[in-house]
């Protein structure tokens, strides 16, 4: 397929995906930055989302991309496999283990779905996004969430 054509359907998705979210919010109550409400934070994901697929849309350039070279490899497998993998991860160490060790997880091994990651970089990086994300959930958002959990 061509790779302008899968561009602007990657547009039209993140686009179409942003509009769904905001609608979805619009059915909770909204509240302000000072007090969120339950349907606050999808309005806000929806907007951003809505923007960056009107980005990917109007940096596609079609005379570039006819020009660029096919990958030879095809498809990588790889890397969706390793952002599930990191999701599901996420979502069972989040809830057995706590947030630091779901965090950690989701981000190392969806690093790694990345070839030019290399063990060490991807540790780093999970480090990095996890340290950033109790000191914004915790310290900004103010969110009572258990960091670790033991026993279950």
């Amino acid at each position: 397929m061509n790779r302008f054509i899968r561009r602007w359907g990657a547009s039209v998705l993140v686009t179409g995906i942003g509009v769904a979210t905001v609608f979805g919010g619009m059915a909770h109550h909204v509240g302000t930055a000072a007090r969120m409400g339950p349907g606050y934070f999808p309005i806000a994901l929806g907007i951003l989302l809505i923007f960056l697929g009107a980005i990917i849309g109007l940096v596609t350039d079609r005379d570039a991309l006819e020009k660029e070279p096919a990958d030879p490899r095809g498809v990588d497998l790889r890397g969706w496999f390793c952002v599930i993998a990191g999701i599901v991860l996420f979502m069972v160490l989040g809830e057995y283990a706590g947030f630091i060790p779901g965090t950690f997880a989701l981000v190392f091994v969806a690093a790694l779905g990345d070839r030019e990651h290399s063990l060490l970089s991807a540790a780093l990086l999970a480090a990095g996004v996890t340290v950033l994300g109790v000191l914004v959930f915790t310290q900004l958002l103010e969110l009572n969430i258990p960091l670790f959990k033991l026993g279950g």
